[in-house]
Parts: C-alpha cells; sequence; structure tokens
C-alpha cells in the first residue's frame, strides 16, 4: 500500500521528496513551542494552585504536577496551533507541527480525563481521539475524516447514528463533566466562605447550588447533543413511573435532607442520639447523614430515617447537657461532709461548667448505701461525657480515701442454724 498516496486521497497532501530544510525549521519550531510551555508552566503552575486553593479549596485529584503538565502541554498546543496556521510552512514542515500538536494535546486530554476521575482506557481513548482531529485539523484532512465517520453508523427510522455522532456525545459528556465538577467545587467553597450563614444555611445553599450546577450541565449536554425531547415523549410516562418507584427512596431522602437543612432541626457539629446511635453530625449528604461516634466509627442514618423516627438532639436550643454521677456512702459516714467533698471533685473537672454550677441530691437509702446523684454540667457533648463522668470519678475516690470516707459494696453474712451432727466412729 502506498501511503502517500493514502495521505494525498485524505487531503493531507505529502511531497514525494522532502525538503531537509523545512524539516530542521519545523522541528527547532516544534522544540521552542514545548520549551516555552515547559519554562512558563515552572512560573505559572504554583500560582495556578493557589488561586485554585483560594476558590474552590482542595480539589481531589489536582495537583501542582498535574497543573504542571496540562499548563506545559496545553501552551505548548496553543503555540504549535498558531504555528500550523502560518502559510509560510512547508508541507512537510507543516506535517511535523501537527503531529506535534496533536501529541501534545492528547497528552493534556489524557490527564485532564485522569484528574476527571476518568479510567485510564476511557481517557486513552479519548487523547486518541484528540490527536487524531488536531493532527488531521492542521493539515487540512479534517473534512475526508469527518466524512468517513459520518459514513459508519445505522439508522432507526428517520434517526441517523454514526460514529461521528458517539464521538461527538463522548467529547461533550466529558467536557461538561469536567466542567460541572469544577464549577461545583468552586461554588460549594465560595458558599462555604460566607461566614454570615451559619452552617446550617451554609450547608443548604452548597447542596442547592450543587443540583443547579448539576441541571444546567444536563439542559446544556442535552442542547449540545441536539437530543430532540419530543422524540421520548412516548416513552416518558413509562421511564418515569419506572424510575420513581425505583428511587423512591433515593429521593425521598434528597428531600428529607432539604427539609432537614431548611428547619434546622439536625445541624452538622450538633450531638444526637438516633436509636443505639450516639455521635456528632459531621456531614449531612444528599442520602444520609454521617454520625460520628466515641469510637470513631461512622454511622451513615438515611435522611428519612432521622424524619421518622425519635431523634435525640442535645444540642439542639442549647449545648449544655446535664450528666448524672451516681456515688454511694457508707451508713456510718458522715454524709454533709461526703456531699460537700462530691461538689469539690465536680467543680475541679476541668470541662465542667460554673454556671450552672454543680450540685448532689442524695437520691434513695439503698441496702448497702445512701445513693446520691452529682449533677454537673457541660457544653461540649461531641468530646464525650463518659470521661467527664470517670474523671470526677476518680477525684471522688482520692478524696473520700484522703477524709475516711468508706464507700460500701455489698457484703452477706451467712447464719448457721444447725450443724449436722456427726456420727459416733465405729468400733474396730
Amino acid at each position: 500500500m502506498d501511503w502517500r498516496a493514502w495521505l494525498n486521497g485524505l487531503g493531507l497532501h505529502v511531497p514525494a521528496s522532502p525538503n531537509v530544510d523545512a524539516i530542521v525549521i519545523a522541528i527547532v519550531l516544534v522544540a521552542g513551542a514545548y520549551a516555552i510551555g515547559w519554562l512558563v508552566a515552572g512560573w505559572v503552575a504554583p500560582r495556578i494552585i493557589a488561586a485554585l486553593a483560594r476558590w474552590a479549596g482542595r480539589l481531589e485529584g489536582i495537583t501542582l504536577r498535574l497543573v504542571c503538565v496540562v499548563t506545559r502541554y496545553g501552551i505548548a498546543s496553543l503555540l504549535l496551533l498558531i504555528v500550523g496556521n502560518s502559510t509560510a510552512l512547508s508541507p512537510i514542515g507543516l506535517m511535523i507541527v501537527a503531529t506535534a500538536l496533536g501529541i501534545a494535546l492528547a497528552i493534556l486530554v489524557f490527564h485532564v480525563g485522569k484528574a476527571a476521575g476518568l479510567g485510564s482506557a476511557v481517557a486513552s481513548i479519548i487523547a486518541a481521539i484528540a490527536l487524531v482531529a488536531a493532527t488531521a485539523g492542521t493539515l487540512g484532512g479534517m473534512e475526508p475524516l469527518i466524512a468517513g465517520l459520518r459514513n459508519v453508523g445505522f439508522s432507526i427510522g428517520t434517526r441517523r447514528f454514526s460514529l461521528l455522532g458517539v464521538i461527538n456525545s463522548i467529547v461533550v459528556v466529558v467536557v461538561l463533566f469536567v466542567v460541572a465538577r469544577i464549577a461545583n467545587r468552586i461554588v460549594v467553597h465560595s458558599v462555604g466562605r460566607l461566614h454570615a450563614l451559619d452552617m446550617s444555611q451554609r450547608v443548604l445553599l452548597q447542596k442547592l447550588a450543587s443540583i443547579t450546577v448539576v441541571v444546567i450541565a444536563g439542559l446544556l449536554g442535552i442542547d449540545l447533543l441536539g437530543i430532540d425531547l419530543t422524540a421520548l415523549t412516548v416513552f416518558s410516562g413509562a421511564v418515569g413511573l419506572a424510575v420513581g418507584f425505583g428511587l423512591q427512596k433515593t429521593f425521598g431522602n434528597l428531600i428529607a435532607g432539604l427539609i432537614l437543612l431548611m428547619d434546622r432541626s439536625v445541624k452538622p457539629g450538633d450531638v444526637i442520639v438516633v436509636g443505639d446511635t450516639f455521635g456528632a453530625v459531621s456531614k449531612i449528604g444528599v442520602r444520609a447523614v454521617s454520625v460520628v461516634t466515641r469510637d470513631g466509627k461512622e454511622h451513615l442514618i438515611p435522611n428519612e430515617q432521622l424524619m421518622t423516627e425519635p431523634v435525640e438532639n442535645w444540642s439542639y436550643s442549647s449545648r449544655n447537657v446535664r450528666i448524672h454521677i451516681p456515688v454511694g456512702v457508707g451508713y456510718g459516714s458522715d454524709l454533709p461532709k461526703a456531699q460537700k467533698l462530691m461538689i469539690e471533685a465536680a467543680t475541679a473537672a476541668a470541662r465542667v461548667l460554673v454556671d450552672p454550677k454543680p450540685s448532689v441530691w442524695l437520691k434513695s437509702f439503698g441496702d448497702n448505701s445512701v445513693d446520691h446523684d452529682i449533677l454537673v454540667w457541660i457544653a461540649d457533648p461531641e468530646l464525650g461525657v463518659g470521661n467527664v463522668r470517670s474523671d470526677i470519678l476518680n477525684r471522688v475516690w482520692v478524696l473520700f480515701q484522703d477524709n475516711a470516707i468508706e464507700i460500701p459494696f455489698p457484703q452477706r453474712d451467712v447464719h448457721i442454724r444447725t450443724l449436722p451432727t456427726t456420727p459416733a466412729p465405729a468400733n474396730p
């Protein structure tokens, strides 16, 4: 097969005898474009990272190395595109520049796709498409290529499905996905910096902004892909019914999450009790609320469950929480002195509030002890209540030992009414 004739057939004119001077000039131009991209990226990339940190926070997967690669090959692609549109290049020089442009653009697209969460295979396919499109477009062979891709396909009724349409759809979806993800991150971070709003209002606004970005991206995608929505009217009822049944719980949790954020009954940072789960709310998501326990375990509780089941919110109207600490004192001990020592132990604890001040109640006269309750208030229940109880009980133990206050424990006396008679030893 004559590759020169094949390229000429595609509209890519290749001379029979290449010009060495033109080749050298093209190589120098390509090397210069890559060198400029390399130098500029080293200066620009750190500043781009700093700007992203200010406006979008820390983006997952966006590293300094990635920004350097994108900036380097982006600048090189731009310079090579300008050079490729110059009429001063010979055909062989234009081919070298076009190939270099395609390679630079393919590397750029591959790394952007990987950063956007696409797999290596998908990113490689899109990079290959970019390589072919950039090379053919620069060489003037795009029209034959487009015609060939358009001819590969099939028809269903009046609708034509071609390989060109598939490629266009992939490119549009990927570009919208990347742009929507970055835009969503920027909007969420910007809303998070509105300190005039409380945490619940910021989270609600972030959720609404995220939904808005997704809806806008979807509408743009429908418009760019040229999807005729009237063709789907026949199936819309059945599809809507199926989706409604299949995603009933999902939409229920979504609406419940928005209601929780609007009525502010549960907010990030609140300490709640749901069933057997006790912990601090770390995040209110689209589907579930994340509750972190004192053991470091993260429980994901569906939003709808918080709307339908009883919830104890220790931080709803006030963050102050009262703790009951039972203490038993022996009947032979000095009760006023013991109660004074309990107050002293509670007051000395670091997290116990001075106002309301600790108090001691005599609860009951038990079987083995005089039962008391030490009542203390704390303002940070998310840090745990068991550690406060342990701290106070340790202080009570030390003070009782130093002041001869008895801490009783159950004792049992065995009363023997009759002893068994021992039989007389048998005569030998």
